[in-house]
Protein backbone atom coordinates (compact mmCIF):
# COMPACT_ATOMS: atom_id res chain seq x y z
CA UNK A 1 0.00 0.00 0.00
CA UNK A 2 1.46 3.32 -1.00
CA UNK A 3 0.96 6.37 1.56
CA UNK A 4 0.93 10.17 -0.18
CA UNK A 5 1.95 12.28 2.10
CA UNK A 6 1.19 16.49 1.32
CA UNK A 7 2.65 19.69 2.38
CA UNK A 8 1.17 23.49 1.32
CA UNK A 9 3.51 26.82 1.06
CA UNK A 10 1.45 29.97 1.10
CA UNK A 11 3.99 32.13 -0.30
CA UNK A 12 3.20 36.18 0.05
CA UNK A 13 5.54 39.08 -2.24
CA UNK A 14 8.35 38.25 -4.46
CA UNK A 15 11.31 36.69 -3.68
CA UNK A 16 13.52 38.65 -1.78
CA UNK A 17 10.98 40.71 0.70
CA UNK A 18 8.26 38.12 0.93
CA UNK A 19 7.66 35.43 2.89
CA UNK A 20 5.26 32.00 3.42
CA UNK A 21 4.04 29.59 5.77
CA UNK A 22 4.88 25.80 4.95
CA UNK A 23 2.22 23.21 6.82
CA UNK A 24 2.50 19.85 7.00
CA UNK A 25 -0.80 18.80 5.96
CA UNK A 26 -0.76 14.90 5.92
CA UNK A 27 -0.44 14.61 9.57
CA UNK A 28 -1.72 18.67 10.74
CA UNK A 29 1.71 18.64 13.21
CA UNK A 30 3.44 21.67 12.39
CA UNK A 31 3.06 24.79 10.04
CA UNK A 32 6.77 26.95 9.77
CA UNK A 33 7.65 30.36 8.35
CA UNK A 34 9.62 30.59 5.60
CA UNK A 35 11.33 33.19 3.69
CA UNK A 36 14.66 33.65 1.29
CA UNK A 37 16.32 35.36 3.87
CA UNK A 38 16.14 32.10 6.10
CA UNK A 39 17.37 30.21 3.48
CA UNK A 40 20.38 32.70 2.05
CA UNK A 41 21.57 33.80 5.51
CA UNK A 42 19.94 31.96 8.59
CA UNK A 43 17.56 34.00 9.97
CA UNK A 44 16.44 32.82 13.04
CA UNK A 45 12.73 31.58 14.15
CA UNK A 46 12.09 30.72 10.26
CA UNK A 47 12.96 27.54 8.20
CA UNK A 48 13.79 26.66 4.62
CA UNK A 49 13.65 23.89 2.12
CA UNK A 50 17.26 22.55 3.36
CA UNK A 51 16.23 22.30 7.08
CA UNK A 52 12.83 20.51 5.70
CA UNK A 53 15.03 18.43 3.34
CA UNK A 54 17.42 17.75 6.23
CA UNK A 55 14.54 16.79 8.70
CA UNK A 56 13.51 14.56 6.01
CA UNK A 57 16.72 12.91 5.14
CA UNK A 58 17.74 12.77 9.12
CA UNK A 59 14.20 10.66 9.94
CA UNK A 60 14.34 8.43 6.88
CA UNK A 61 18.12 7.59 7.82
CA UNK A 62 17.42 6.80 11.01
CA UNK A 63 14.38 4.21 10.30
CA UNK A 64 16.57 2.40 7.41
CA UNK A 65 19.57 2.09 9.79
CA UNK A 66 17.46 1.06 12.87
CA UNK A 67 15.81 -2.08 10.25
CA UNK A 68 19.62 -2.76 9.02
CA UNK A 69 20.72 -3.00 12.34
CA UNK A 70 17.65 -5.42 13.71
CA UNK A 71 18.11 -7.53 10.53
CA UNK A 72 21.32 -8.20 11.51
CA UNK A 73 20.24 -9.15 15.12
CA UNK A 74 22.06 -6.35 16.70
CA UNK A 75 18.75 -3.36 17.22
CA UNK A 76 20.13 -0.01 18.67
CA UNK A 77 19.56 1.45 22.01
CA UNK A 78 19.38 4.76 20.42
CA UNK A 79 20.43 6.53 17.35
CA UNK A 80 21.38 10.20 16.78
CA UNK A 81 21.09 11.30 13.06
CA UNK A 82 21.98 14.87 12.07
CA UNK A 83 21.67 15.55 7.79
CA UNK A 84 22.94 19.37 7.52
CA UNK A 85 22.06 20.10 3.93
CA UNK A 86 24.10 23.09 2.06
CA UNK A 87 22.54 25.53 -0.42
CA UNK A 88 24.61 27.92 -2.43
CA UNK A 89 22.30 30.69 -3.76
CA UNK A 90 23.21 30.58 -7.60
CA UNK A 91 24.25 26.91 -7.39
CA UNK A 92 21.25 25.40 -5.52
CA UNK A 93 21.51 22.12 -2.81
CA UNK A 94 25.10 21.25 -3.31
CA UNK A 95 25.04 18.15 -0.73
CA UNK A 96 23.84 16.39 2.34
CA UNK A 97 25.81 15.30 5.59
CA UNK A 98 24.81 12.53 7.68
CA UNK A 99 26.29 12.80 11.10
CA UNK A 100 25.36 9.94 13.15
CA UNK A 101 26.16 8.36 16.71
CA UNK A 102 24.37 5.45 17.94
CA UNK A 103 24.53 2.99 20.66
CA UNK A 104 24.45 -0.32 19.53
CA UNK A 105 25.60 -3.33 22.32
CA UNK A 106 27.46 -6.61 20.41
CA UNK A 107 28.31 -4.93 16.99
CA UNK A 108 31.96 -4.60 15.93
CA UNK A 109 32.79 -1.09 14.58
CA UNK A 110 33.43 -2.35 10.59
CA UNK A 111 29.96 -3.71 10.90
CA UNK A 112 28.67 -0.67 12.48
CA UNK A 113 30.30 1.17 9.59
CA UNK A 114 29.33 -1.41 6.84
CA UNK A 115 25.00 -1.13 7.85
CA UNK A 116 25.94 2.41 7.94
CA UNK A 117 26.58 3.04 4.82
CA UNK A 118 24.11 0.64 3.19
CA UNK A 119 21.62 2.70 5.05
CA UNK A 120 22.38 5.67 3.17
CA UNK A 121 23.11 3.79 0.09
CA UNK A 122 19.68 2.22 0.57
CA UNK A 123 17.46 5.37 2.52
CA UNK A 124 15.08 6.33 0.32
CA UNK A 125 15.40 10.11 0.85
CA UNK A 126 18.94 9.16 -0.23
CA UNK A 127 17.88 7.56 -3.36
CA UNK A 128 15.78 10.65 -4.23
CA UNK A 129 18.76 12.52 -3.41
CA UNK A 130 20.88 11.09 -6.26
CA UNK A 131 21.78 14.11 -7.80
CA UNK A 132 24.15 15.53 -4.95
CA UNK A 133 26.83 14.00 -3.31
CA UNK A 134 25.88 12.97 0.10
CA UNK A 135 28.52 12.23 2.97
CA UNK A 136 28.54 10.28 6.52
CA UNK A 137 30.37 10.44 9.45
CA UNK A 138 29.47 7.36 12.09
CA UNK A 139 30.70 6.38 15.06
CA UNK A 140 29.64 3.97 17.94
CA UNK A 141 28.70 5.96 21.17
Amino acid sequence: MSVTSEATTLWFGDLMSGSGTTSLDSSDAAEFPVSWAARSSNVAGKTNPEELLGAAHSACYSMAFANALATNGTPPESLQVTAAVTFAPGEGITGSHLLVSAKVPGLSPEDFQRLAEDAKQNCPVSKALTGIPITLEASLA
